[in-house]
């Protein structure tokens, strides 16, 4: 049954800071544990947290504490034990969650356990409706920037590749991965001769560690028409439930083989048709493949969203969302802009080349948020005259002028491109004429540039004139990437991308916790000072 917790608010008689010294009393409260208590505690709404729980039964541990708990875990970067045996016997920890006498409640490790088993079964049965956590993440985001005077009208956003709790296997391990899941379903009644080898102590040794280079394609073979061998027998074995293994091996020979149609073997495909999309672990089916920066990574994608105003004391991160690491990091922009516009009112968004793309303009449009890029993806063109050279009519996207400064005899828009016809004279003795777009005709010479390379000139001409700023502004990001990366971020301890992303949405506003504590204590007082003396802040 679910119940409120409200008992904090009611003062008792034997709080344990009451028979604390003077001195120890007021070391308290400079501490951390009554900014944690005021402005995380205390904002925290457990509404939401209802339907996790029956109408009926014993009352439910209370959420505030358990969901303090899981922030004050990712702050200390501590473990489960660790964290139940400071909610014991550290009065900073039990303060912060409002309880006043050290050892007045008790909390069992499973406690925390179904308390996430909650969540994530929430989740995963409403993936349309509020994220739990989410929501919590929002409220503290505007408490703190409320309380701090932080502006959320300028922000900028990155995106950070991260593993869940798998390995990075290549092809080989992978595939004996699958076999040896697949294998501990299949009965031991049913195993074949080749099968009962897979499990003698030298067959992993042999298959994985004494493979040479020359070889792997004929090992991965074996390993694949093994991985077969064993689904057919689960598919045929009633007595045996397994569902997961049979569709992780089915997927797995799917998107690694193909069929010999001399023998009916399985053969391996090559590496560069295997899909980005494929199984990358026989634990984490949801994991996906990306090449970025000269780098393979398996796992999912984190972007998130920080203010950058000048004028804020400190930065506090807006948004976050976890998606599979194949998508395309302007298209988790154009779907989280939205979100972003909605619960900050952000107007000015700075981001990397990666990001460009119509889809991201026009949702910013939309929603009034104007971007601004450091460099763009693609390669600048060199051979030809810029598109921007061109007066062009920003509404009709005609061309006035050529660069020379002659006028065309007729303009039109036609299947995207827009095209201008200037006479012969003009362009034959044009010194830019071996650069220009334009093409000799019988009646004259015409020029036709697409409306698309246009869009992307005019682009890169204005990125080129605020480059330094926007690159300054954008550039802090990486530090909150570095932080996260800290913390565990770079690879965490679940698997599966709704885990991942509660485990992540968890780290995410403990960032923004820990900066807004840090605040409060004068942590962020040099950079006041400069502000001011540079006349950004004005002084108080």
């Amino acid at each position: 049954m679910f119940k409120t917790n409200n008992d904090h608010i009611q003062q008792s008689l034997y709080e344990s800071s009451e028979w604390m010294s003077p001195n120890v009393r007021t070391k308290l409260d400079k501490s951390w544990a009554p900014i944690f208590y005021n402005h995380v505690f205390c904002k925290i709404n457990e509404e939401p947290f209802a339907v996790l729980y029956g109408k009926t039964g014993k009352p439910n541990f209370p959420v505030n504490i358990m969901l303090s708990l899981e922030y004050i875990k990712h702050m200390k970067n501590c473990n489960d034990l660790e964290l139940i045996e400071d909610f014991y016997f550290d009065y900073l920890v039990n303060y912060a969650v409002g309880v006043r006498t050290l050892g007045e409640k008790n909390l069992a490790e499973r406690t925390l356990y179904y308390f996430r088993e909650r969540i994530y079964g929430y989740c995963l049965e409403n993936p349309n409706k509020e994220d739990l956590l989410f929501g919590q993440f929002n409220i503290l985001l505007q408490d703190f920037a409320k309380e701090a005077g932080i502006s959320m009208k300028e922000q900028r956003t990155d995106t950070m590749l991260f593993m869940s709790n798998i390995k990075k296997a290549g092809r080989i391990s992978l595939a004996y991965d699958v076999l040896m899941k697949a294998l501990k379903a299949v009965p031991a009644c049913k195993l074949t001769i080749g099968l009962s080898e897979v499990l003698e102590p030298d067959f992993k040794t042999n298959m994985l560690y004494r493979t040479k280079p020359q070889e792997s394609e004929s090992k991965l073979e074996i390993l694949l028409n093994l991985c077969k061998e064993a689904l057919d027998i689960l598919k045929n074995a009633p007595e045996a439930a397994a569902e997961e293994e049979i569709r992780i091996t089915e997927r797995f020979i799917n998107e690694q083989s193909t069929i010999n149609e001399s023998n009916g073997k399985l053969i391996p495909k090559p590496n560069n048709e295997i899909s980005a999309s494929s199984l990358q672990s026989a634990y984490d089916e949801e994991a996906t493949y990306r090449f970025k920066s000269k780098k393979g990574h398996s796992g999912y994608v984190l972007e998130i969203s920080e203010t950058c105003g000048d004028a804020n004391p400190f930065q506090l991160i807006t948004d976050y969302a976890v998606k599979a690491n194949n998508i395309n990091d302007a298209e988790i922009l154009s779907e989280r802009l939205e979100t972003i516009k909605e619960n900050t009112g952000c107007d000015d968004m700075y981001v990397d080349g990666g990001f460009h793309s119509e889809a991201v303009h026009q949702q910013a449009e939309a929603n009034g948020i104007k971007m601004h890029l450091t460099n763009m993806s693609g390669t600048q063109p060199t051979k030809k005259i810029p598109v921007t050279e061109f007066d062009i009519d920003e509404g009709t996207k005609t061309i006035i002028k050529c660069p020379a400064g002659h006028s065309p005899i007729r303009t039109s828009i036609c299947k995207g491109q827009t095209t201008a016809h200037f006479a012969h004279g003009a362009c034959d003795s044009c010194p830019m004429r071996e650069r220009c777009h334009s093409k000799k005709q019988v009646k004259g010479c015409v020029v036709r540039i697409s409306l698309k390379s246009i869009s992307v000139g005019l682009e890169r001409a204005k990125m080129k004139a605020h480059q330094l700023e926007n690159t300054s502004k954008r550039a802090g990001i990486e530090g909150s990437n570095s932080a996260l990366k800290r913390k565990g971020m770079d690879k965490l301890n679940v698997r599966g991308i709704i885990k991942c992303d509660v485990v992540s949405g968890l780290k995410v506003t403990v960032q923004n916790i820990k900066r807004f504590i840090k605040y409060i204590r004068g942590g962020y007082a040099e950079k006041k000072v400069k502000l001011i003396c540079q006349g950004v802040v004005a002084p108080i």
